[in-house]
């Protein structure tokens, strides 16, 4: 029996500030993205009726991110990373102010452009991110700081989608912009007091003023090529790379299908859609303060195989229960507890690519990860564009739920279940 210990998360708080801070500007900045992402998915799709143009506005999210994904990491390991979160939170920031000018349908083509350049800013963002994580916190509290970072996610999750329903009818758009420009500042004031260092630990010697202007090209691609040399040598990094490539089809479907799911299946309104949307993150609390106090039991493996298959069967049941019982509220019901499992698999993905690269090569990797996620979902979007059609809806996102369970069953296969968290060697098969 896992021992729990409700004071870890804590006494983990208080004796690193850094964390808290790193913490705080994420909940900040996330919850902006949940307050635009949520009102405009469903604003697209109410002006449009399309769900093709559901999934364009997807798609303006995440082809930039296929485009630049693999390169990115090579720059954030190269970069001071806390200033790469600092200087992105701010171009976020400045980007949002295009939305200003929509003022109705016939300006719907700006919400695509600016989709598509937030996306450009936020490869850099995110690697960055993750890679840091690991140095403000020593490798035993992986765990658990991972935890409270599927927390601040979740808890942006439910504050970001209710706020975006809120000013969506009290200011439409341009509220909205307003109101995540000032979250993503505020994110990088947070960032900024930071004291931990930021540039990435390298193994090699310094480069000096001769060797960073010449050869740039070439170092550039050979370290590209080497993010790519890490992530395939290491057998549980190449696993939740291709679980991620299964699980991530799945969102970009239900990215694009949600919205449609729950307006013509459910018959529910804007309101109810945020409502159904954000209260996942009530379970991903929950199943976060599990990861956060039972930290010392836990096994990253176990954590991502098992939290696959059950949010993969809870997801099918969301999905199918309509086939002979229509009400919303099940499906809000069934979004709580999906969250469980969902803050499960998140926390011990994190710990096991983490545990698995080393600094020199984590912003690579992780920027690997992005882009086999964003591949998968560009390629779910256009599936569920295209064959998501009212009579469709309920078949297509059932494929998301069942793409979980085989995703979940492929790490007990490859994986085992066994901890396969400290296996630090990229040359390991």
């Amino acid at each position: 029996m896992p021992s729990v210990d409700f004071k870890a998360p804590a006494r983990l708080l208080r004796r690193t500030p850094d964390l808290s801070l790193l913490l705080g500007a994420g909940l900040v900045s996330m919850t902006g993205d949940w307050l635009l992402g949520t009102g405009l998915a469903y604003a697209v799709y109410a002006l449009t009726g399309s769900t093709l143009a559901s999934a364009a506005a997807l798609l303006s999210a995440f082809v930039p991110q296929v485009v630049l994904g693999s390169v990115a990491g090579v720059f954030v390991d190269r970069w001071d990373r806390k200033r790469t979160m600092v200087a992105t939170n701010v171009l976020l920031a400045l980007g949002l102010l295009p939305l200003l000018l929509v003022s109705g349908a016939g300006q719907i083509w700006v919400v695509y452009v600016v989709l598509a350049v937030q996306s450009c800013i936020e490869v850099f963002f995110a690697p960055a991110e993750q890679a840091f994580l690991p140095r403000v916190v020593a490798d035993e509290d992986l765990v658990v700081a991972n935890g409270l970072n599927g927390q601040a996610r979740n808890l942006a999750r439910l504050v970001g989608s209710a706020l975006g329903g809120v000013l969506a009818a009290a200011g439409g758009v341009r509220a909205i912009a307003v109101a995540d420009a000032i979250t993503f500042a505020l994110a990088a004031l947070l960032v900024v007091r930071i004291a931990t260092p930021g540039r990435a630990v390298t193994d090699g010697p310094e480069e000096g003023p001769e060797q960073l202007v010449q050869g740039r090209v070439a170092t550039l691609v050979e370290q590209w090529r080497d993010g790519f040399r890490t992530t395939a040598a290491n057998r549980v990094v190449r696993t939740l790379v291709i679980m991620l490539l299964i699980t991530s089809t799945g969102e970009g479907i239900m990215g694009t299908l949600f919205a449609p799911y729950v307006r013509h299946v459910l018959h529910g309104s804007g309101e109810v859609y945020g409502v159904i949307s954000g209260v996942q993150a009530i379970g991903g609390l929950v199943g976060g303060v599990m990861v956060a106090t039972m930290a010392d039991r836990w096994s990253p493996v176990t954590m991502v195989w098992l939290g696959s298959i059950l949010f993969g069967l809870v997801d099918l049941a969301i999905f199918l229960y309509p086939l002979v019982w229509v009400n919303p509220w099940p499906a809000a019901a069934g979004m709580i507890l999906v969250g469980l499992p969902g803050a499960v698999v998140v926390a011990g993905t994190m710990t096991l690519f983490q545990r698995n690269t080393t600094d020199e090569h984590r912003g690579r990797v992780f920027s690997l990860i992005s882009l086999a996620q964003a591949v998968s979902v560009v390629v779910g979007s256009i599936l569920a564009g295209f064959l998501g059609g009212p009579s469709g809806i309920i078949a297509i996102l059932a494929l998301q739920g069942a793409g979980y369970v085989v995703a979940g069953l492929l790490a007990l296969s490859l994986l085992g279940a066994r901890d396969a968290s400290l296996d630090l060697s990229p040359t390991r098969s």
